[in-house]
């Protein structure tokens, strides 16, 4: 580092990898007559408009991401959306575009549009603002609503919300915090609804679909989600046990049960069937698709658990195949429910 560099300079260029902004260095004791000459001389260049790295080479990610923030306004701009699910490891590749999040009013691109940069507009920054991370970005409850308000479909929404969960980075119960504090968001009751499911232990799309479509629907048990079961090799996390049933669905989607590793599966299923009498059913992704689909899983899953216990099941409207119980010798109709005696939305009547 040039020992000429004022000290601010100096603990800047440190703490944002190598960059700094022009109105950073001036206001640090820089002329501009000085920065224009160590960039003449090559020891500075230019990487956005008004932002030079203090160094040669290709730069490092961390300095791509702080000439942006710079670039956008030092004190006003955060990382947000994939940018942020990035810093915070909600997903494995660098973001093509870099996206940032400024305060409603400001306007970044006065000056020249910036090229591979998405600006997203917010009334609420300060909020959602990390108060810590550097370079800054907003919060991972932020960053995974966000994510989840730009979705395509609901279940690419609570993708986000699941990995963001599953990989530990926060808990149903913050996210439900931040959603609370947001007056406007897209899919917020499915959202509300989803975040007690995923608090509950359904960490995929799949699982959400097994525990909406084909248990909840159809007035299946409820299962214990990713109960623990101690084997000779290590704990074992079952996606659905019915204890009462000793019975179990496993969920297989391609990313968790790849082809070569599917020999470990049914490893585990016949040392459940073995010592802990546990009998496992696997439901695969065309399974879960559509609600024919799930219907018929419902009809499957609701006979077998019925041929081990207390009888269980209903239709979840004309045309299901899932069968109601006997004892309950109950017929359709648009009024009232079969075990509540309730009116619902499928409509029922002993």
């Amino acid at each position: 580092m040039p020992t000429e560099l004022p000290r601010e300079c100096r603990r800047l260029l440190h703490e944002q990898d190598g960059v700094i902004s022009a109105r950073q260095a001036t206001a640090a004791g820089m002329p501009p007559t000085a920065i224009r000459a160590l960039v003449r001389a090559g020891r500075w260049r230019a990487m956005q408009r008004g932002v030079y790295a203090a160094f040669t080479g290709k730069p490092t990610r961390a300095a791509e991401l702080w000439a942006v923030v710079l670039r956008a306004g030092a004190d006003e701009a955060v990382l947000s959306h994939q940018t942020a699910a990035e810093l915070w490891g909600l997903i494995d590749d660098p973001s093509r575009v870099i996206h940032v999040a400024v305060p409603h009013g400001h306007n970044p691109e006065r000056s020249g549009p910036i090229p591979g940069v998405a600006i997203h507009r917010s009334r609420s920054i300060e909020r959602a603002r990390h108060p810590a991370r550097r370079p800054p970005c907003t919060r991972v409850e932020e960053t995974v609503l966000d994510l989840v308000d730009c979705a395509r479909s609901f279940d690419e929404a609570y993708a986000w919300i699941c990995r963001a969960i599953g990989r530990r980075r926060t808990t149903a119960p913050l996210i439900r915090a931040a959603l609370r504090e947001r007056a406007r968001i897209h899919w917020r009751r499915d959202i509300e609804l989803a975040l007690g499911d995923a608090e509950g232990g359904a960490l995929s799309v799949l699982e959400f679909r097994y525990v909406t479509g084909v248990e909840r629907r159809h007035g299946l048990p409820k299962a214990t989600r990713q109960a623990r079961v101690r084997q000779t090799t290590g704990n074992r996390y079952l996606d659905n046990l019915y204890p009462e049933y000793r019975a179990c669905v496993e969920i297989d989607g391609t990313a968790a049960h790849p082809e070569d590793e599917q020999w470990r599966d049914k490893n585990r299923d016949r040392w459940n069937a073995v010592h802990e009498g546990i009998e496992t059913i696997r439901v695969g992704v065309p399974d879960l698709l559509n609600q024919e689909r799930q219907c018929r899983i419902a009809a499957d899953v609701a006979k077998w658990l019925s041929s081990r216990g207390l009888k269980v099941g209903r239709p979840c409207g004309p045309g299901c195949p899932v069968r109601l119980p006997e004892v309950l010798h109950a017929r359709y109709d648009p009024k009232v429910h079969p075990v509540t005696g309730g009116r619902d939305r499928w409509g029922w009547r002993d």
